[in-house]
């Protein structure tokens, strides 16, 4: 709400570099000379030894800079760093950039020289980017304050790079491309600024329109996610992670000293912040053409029209490596095509519209497809035939893609005949490549953007808002009962009865411990019935010869409780044995075996994971995983990406299952994630489904202590949707009104409300002159990350729909202990009580996530404002810097 604490780091005035050197290969003389070169501001050099370099005066120490510096470089050896931190402490330098290696990435040795460093930095209120970086550019102010032997053009793109040596090799292959950058942040082991902190400047910076990031691992997940999910709603992201594969895995640890999960689960928490991730760097910057284009898609169909039949099935290829389809065109389209196309045209899709196809047969062929309700978008390729004519069917589908809001990619393949046409395509913002494959990967980015986005928009509470409220009081004294006791592992009776408590249905099951009562058990459930060994050491059963089905007799219960000990024992001679669980045996002849289960991944921490069920889930390799929260639409999504989800319809002889309640089992899973932090690992294996509904056969649960002042749903790296700020209130003349969090659906009424505001409470609020927001400015409003910021809106019902009349926000400083808020009260409903009931609520929510100071600018000549809060008993003083702006704080501890 004010200027971005990394302002100075993004766009100083004045930079010192530390180790500024005349020895020509050194990374201090490097940085220095790239400075004087082209920065637009004030550049000081610091040398103990040299007096001046290249004709210019340098200085021993920062205290004979009788200049205000906003950024410091530093280019010194890395036992020097801690006392230059300090320095720059002392004279009010807030960032610094440090260049040297030597610290955590070689060891212990240099893990404790870092905490070194990074303590005396929190003292004087220091922010380091690095160390072992490359540096940073800004472009277009001249700011290259790196070691790489060139510059960057400016531009519209963001890199933010663990690799430094991926930032040259890309800055190496840009400069001739004619890629721009907006900025250029090679952010190193991430000693202090983060990905998380480096988006959140991104997102607001007006330079910025896309974001490339190249990842080998992050250190805070909650951050990193919260900051991907604020930056990808209003700006695409690409992201391209290293250790995809184990041993890229490892390579990376070593690389950069961050923690690296298991490959698809940082899939899933790209996806579901709305990132699309590419494998490669080509794709990466195909990725970000692609993006750049103005049409996004609405599903992931894709119809092909080519003049050669070769290049179409190259990109037919192409689609069916991918996550996108061929469009089926409708048989409307088909007839529409024979009326105009040759004899001898595909007569399908890909469109092969054959190789003397004119200006006019492309025209009226790529219309229809992109007319077809059954295409998502249209990719249209040209080979330089004797009869083709690139310039003018450039020129055509050029004006077709003005005309609709599918995307369209264009592929002219060749060089010479080709050149102009794409010139084209390139005035006109119009993606095109010069082969297939990068064209349908270009497509297959926009599609993913647009089914990434609607996981973005998706904001599930900790409930699932089923019918039966879930008994987790009664679930954390079952857990805190089993720790207890020293255990971590629950067995089969206690770990159904923690499903039981979420409304799970399980196959009723009781522990016998000897033949005799297995025998009375058997006899009470009726035959026949199932035995399983109990052991807390034994997760695959049947491997250690510890399961026994359809036992339909007492002489064979009885026999097969003294087999599957002995089978144990001797199997399996270390483990410790609690005698066997007996149920009944279940027979669903139409059921599928599913797997549920929950893992602790070292970098996300709880996720959910879904697969086909049974002793084949390894073989099978079908897992798929999600963060939680879940909702409807997450399950879905979930289940349609195995392949198990093809088995689940009508097949063969078996009717299709009860989707339902496979998803609500899915919904339950989540809400015991949400609610019980001690969750640690989770199998359902079997649940078994079928069209009567769901049951969970067999279930392991494992449990661990948790910090006994965690925040709320600290242990998790999505927030969910804090509906436990929801209030209800009614004013004295019976209006009732609600104060709740926003959501992404709130932006009408949230335009709306802006739109209504009179000028002046515009101008209060925003403190320039706006009429209405733009879509930037809606998404960020609406579409918030509830862990570092909150909205709470007032609505009251108005003619059957709800209608906004307040709002008051806060987000949260980097220090994670203060925060700035605004408020604003619609002018009809002022001066009755809405904006000091908004401010509680909101003090609430801030007090509740741990901070401890909330803080704003009121412009002086708000009264309204001011007196409220003096009501509610702010601080007022009036700014140093502004006359016209009043500082104001609360501590919320008072």
């Amino acid at each position: 709400m004010g200027q971005h604490y990394l302002t100075k780091l993004f766009a100083p005035r004045s930079v010192a570099v530390f180790g500024a050197s005349d020895r020509n290969e050194s990374v201090g003389a490097i940085v220095y000379r790239n400075l004087l070169n082209s920065f637009q501001g004030q550049v000081y050099g610091i040398n103990l030894k040299r007096r001046e370099i290249d004709g210019k005066p340098t200085f021993a120490t920062i205290e004979e800079i009788h200049q205000e510096i906003d950024l410091a470089v530093i280019a010194t050896p890395a036992s020097t760093i801690a006392e230059i931190i300090e320095d720059c402490g002392k004279h009010n330098i807030q960032c610094a950039v440090v260049l040297s290696a030597g610290f955590s990435e070689i060891g212990a040795k240099g893990a404790a020289l870092q905490k070194t460093v990074t303590d005396v930095a929190k003292i004087y209120g220091v922010r380091l980017l690095g160390p072992n970086c490359l540096g940073i550019m800004r472009p277009d102010i001249g700011l290259n304050a790196t070691f790489y032997k060139g510059d960057a053009l400016p531009g519209r793109l963001a890199l933010v790079s663990q690799s430094g040596a991926l930032c040259t090799a890309i800055l190496d292959w840009a400069h001739p491309a004619g890629v721009g950058f907006s900025s250029v942040i090679s952010i190193g082991v991430l000693a202090d600024i983060d990905f998380g902190e480096v988006l959140d400047y991104l997102v607001s910076d007006p330079k910025t329109d896309s974001i490339l990031l190249y990842i080998e691992g992050i250190h805070y997940a909650r951050s990193f996610v919260s900051a991907l999910r604020a930056a990808a709603r209003v700006k695409p992201v690409i992201a391209v992670k290293a250790g995809r594969h184990l041993i890229g895995r490892k390579a990376a640890i070593s690389h950069s000293g961050a923690l690296v999960g298991a490959d698809d689960v940082f899939d899933a928490a790209l996806s579901r912040a709305g990132v699309v991730r590419v494998k490669t760097i080509a794709q990466m910057f195909t990725a970000a053409k692609a993006l750049a284009y103005r049409h996004r898609s609405s599903g992931n169909r894709l119809a092909i029209v080519t003049n050669g039949g070769g290049p179409g099935a190259m990109a037919a290829d192409q689609v069916a490596d991918l996550d996108i389809l061929l469009a089926d065109l409708t048989p409307s389209t088909i007839e529409k095509l024979n009326s105009f196309l040759p004899p001898t045209w595909s007569h399908g899709n890909p469109v092969d519209i054959i190789g003397d196809a004119t200006p006019e047969r492309y025209r009226q062929a790529v219309e229809l497809c992109m007319e077809d309700p059954a295409v998502d978008g249209v990719l249209v390729i040209l080979t330089p035939q004797a009869m083709t004519h690139p310039e003018a069917v450039a020129e055509a589908v050029v004006q077709i893609a003005n005309k609709y809001s599918k995307p369209l990619v264009s592929c002219w393949m060749g060089n010479t005949q080709i050149s102009k046409g794409c010139q084209i395509f390139i005035q006109h913002g119009i993606p095109t490549f010069r082969t297939p494959e990068p064209a349908v990967d270009a497509f297959s980015y926009i599609a993913a953007y647009y089914q990434n986005q609607k996981l973005l928009m998706q904001t599930p509470g900790p409930l699932s808002q089923q019918h039966l409220e879930p008994d987790i009081e009664g679930a954390r004294m079952l857990i805190e009962s089993v720790l207890a006791e020293h255990r971590s592992v629950l067995n089969e009776v206690e770990s159904k009865a923690l499903l039981a408590a979420f409304h799970i249905p399980v196959a009723h099951t009781m522990i016998a411990r000897s033949p005799n009562e297995a025998l009375l058990l058997a006899e009470q459930f009726g035959f026949p019935v199932a035995l399983k060994i109990n052991s807390p050491d034994i997760t695959h059963k049947t491997d250690a010869g510890g399961v026994k089905l359809g036992l339909d007799n007492a002489h064979a219960v009885r026999a097969g409780y003294n087999d599957i000990i002995a089978d144990v024992k001797r199997n399996r001679p270390q483990a410790h044995i609690d005698g066997v669980a007996i149920e009944p045996m279940i027979r669903k002849p139409n059921g599928r075996e599913l797997m549920i289960g929950v893992t602790h991944d070292p970098t996300f921490g709880p996720i959910i994971t879904f697969s086909a069920g049974g002793v084949m889930v390894e073989i099978m390799s079908d897992r798929f995983v999600a963060l939680p929260p879940l909702n409807t639409y997450l399950v879905r999504c979930l289940i349609a990406r195995t392949n198990i989800a093809k088995l689940l319809g009508q097949f063969r002889h078996m009717p299709p299952i009860d989707r339902v309640a496979l998803e609500n089992v899915l919904l339950r899973v989540s809400e015991m994630v949400c609610e019980l932090p001690w969750l640690k690992e989770m199998d359902i294996n079997p649940l078994i489904v079928d069209e009567k509904g769901a049951l969970a056969v067999d279930a392991r649960v494992i449990v661990s202590h948790v910090p006994a002042f965690s925040a709320p749903y600290a242990h998790m790296a999505i927030y969910p949707y804090p509906s436990h700020l929801i209030t209800h209130w009614q004013l004295p003349d019976g209006t009732d009104i609600t104060i709740r969090p926003i959501r992404p659906e709130d932006a009408e009424i949230e335009q709306e409300f802006v739109r209504s505001l009179s000028e002046e409470s515009r101008f209060f609020r925003f403190m320039t002159t706006i009429q209405e927001l733009s879509p930037a400015m809606l998404a960020r409003f609406t579409q918030i990350d509830y862990d570092r910021e909150m909205a709470l809106i007032a609505i009251t019902k108005n003619i059957g729909r709800e209608l906004q009349i307040g709002v008051a926000r806060y987000a949260m400083n980097p220090d994670g202990e203060s925060c700035e808020f605004a408020i604003v009260i619609a002018d009809e409903w002022q001066r009755r009580g809405i904006g000091s009931r908004l401010m509680g609520c909101l003090m609430t929510a801030a007090r509740t996530r741990g901070l401890k100071l909330m803080q704003g600018d009121i412009l002086a000549n708000n009264s309204n404002m001011l007196r409220l809060m003096e009501i509610l008993e702010f601080t007022i003083k009036s700014s140093d810097e502004e006359p016209n702006i009043k500082k104001v704080q609360k501590f919320l501890n008072s």
